[in-house]
């Protein structure tokens, strides 16, 4: 199989050594070149629509990242859109006072989550979880947490520690994804002490295979917060309106005290929730302050209520998972007909990855390189470093032709680290 041959992505090499001139760095955080491959990928997008992306210049991508995770329905998605617009132009989102879509939307939760009682609103989900563990201490009147995967930037939680003095996060204690074990331990050391236990209850570490629980795992997490009086919070910002409506709660069965979403709830309008048991969620009302001249925005409450509107309309959820099941099945089978490449799908149909955790481990890191640098000339955005995810909008053709391009550069790597 012959390699495909390299993009032209001139203008965006220009404008990123530009913005090296104006951003420490050109961009922030997870959309550095570094994070991708640097000389292969675009880095500055002119637009989107549906499941493509165009970059600056003119390149076309089917995209498999949705704006990492947001865009559940598609990029400008125009009844969700349109909706947002009206509201900014015939009465206005940003006020002194909330408007009254608050409610609306905290009662669309209640009927969708198992765990929703009580909510507040923020805009990221760095904020919706950092408030979760305030209310969690600030409940139970301790301040240690076990956690468990990716909870963003802010200084309790982040991985690079640059600029945080370690009194911030040295009551922060990390267990494994489905090591109960690990878990236990920690809580027999820490569990009087303990605020709360927060996970992302569908396994999705950075840069790694995806992992779904394993049975006994979730309840048992749950047992042991029960047993040592901490709150369990669930990080739902990627699986809540994706795996369910109601996230990997309804799914699996288990139900947490608190739960943080964002993400796919308002198609990439900055929202972001949480939610849960009200005795615990009280503590917001007087223990502490949370706040912000931006969160009672009501853009993204008219935006989360439409998305959640289409996506009950249209059975979404229903719709993501039977695309995305016939697409994971032919990627088992082309990862069976290159048993040379050493590639592993992981996770499930509405978010999944690629890695090459088999094979060779001196070729693993050069074997992701040149699949997801043969994936992205060819046209297709994934990223070796994070998973991916299905739209609404991935038409069947879309899905067929990424299919397609997956067996190509799967015969690349196979051809190329044969034997």
């Amino acid at each position: 199989m012959k390699e495909a041959p390299k993009l032209n992505i001139t203008r965006s090499l220009a404008l990123f050594e530009e913005a090296k001139t104006l951003v420490p760095g050109g961009v922030l955080g997870a959309r550095k070149p570094g994070d991708f491959i640097m000389g292969e990928y675009p880095i500055f997008l002119e637009y989107g629509k549906g499941a493509r992306l165009i970059d600056v210049d003119g390149n076309e991508f089917i995209d498999y990242l949705c704006g990492y995770g947001p865009v559940i329905l598609g990029y400008r998605e125009d009844e969700v859109d349109d909706a947002v617009f009206h509201q900014i132009k015939d009465k206005g989102f940003c006020f002194t006072l909330t408007q009254p879509y608050q409610n609306d939307l905290a009662k669309k939760l209640i009927d969708l989550i198992p765990s929703a009682e009580l909510s507040i609103f923020l805009k990221t989900g760095s904020d919706a979880t950092t408030a979760a563990i305030r209310i969690a201490r600030a409940y139970t009147g301790r301040i240690k947490v076990m956690r468990c995967g990716y909870h963003g930037w802010h200084d309790w939680c982040v991985e690079m520690k640059g600029g945080i003095p370690e009194k911030f996060y040295e009551d922060v204690f990390e267990f494994h994804y489905n090591d109960l074990d690990m878990l236990e331990d920690l809580m027999k050391k820490h569990g009087d002490q303990t605020a709360a236990i927060i996970m992302t209850p569908f396994g999705h570490p950075l840069h790694q295979k995806m992992q779904e629980p394993k049975p006994g795992f979730l309840g048992g997490v749950r047992r042991l917060a029960d047993k040592y009086g901490a709150v369990l919070v669930f990080d739902e910002v990627r699986t809540c309106f994706r795996l369910r409506m109601g996230g990997a709660q309804e799914l699996y069965g288990v139900t947490p005290d608190l739960t943080v979403l964002g993400k796919g709830m308002a198609n990439g309008w900055a929202i972001s929730v949480v939610t849960g048991k009200k005795d615990v969620m009280m503590a917001a009302a007087s223990r502490l302050f949370i706040s912000s001249t931006f969160f009672p925005n009501s853009d993204g409450y008219i935006a989360a209520l439409k998305t959640i509107e289409i996506m009950q309309r249209e059975k979404v959820i229903d719709n993501i998972w039977e695309k995305g099941e016939r697409l994971l099945m032919k990627i088992r089978g082309i990862i069976d007909r290159y048993p040379d490449a050493g590639a592993e799908l992981t996770g499930v149909a509405p978010m999944f990855m690629i890695t090459f955790t088999k094979g060779d481990p001196a070729t693993q890191r050069d074997r992701r390189t040149d699949f997801y640098t043969q994936l992205i000339r060819r046209g297709f955005f994934f990223t070796p470093h994070h998973h991916a995810y299905i739209s609404f909008r991935h038409t069947e053709e879309e899905l067929d032709l990424t299919a397609a391009a997956i067996d190509e550069s799967m015969a690349y790597i196979s051809e190329k680290y044969k034997g």
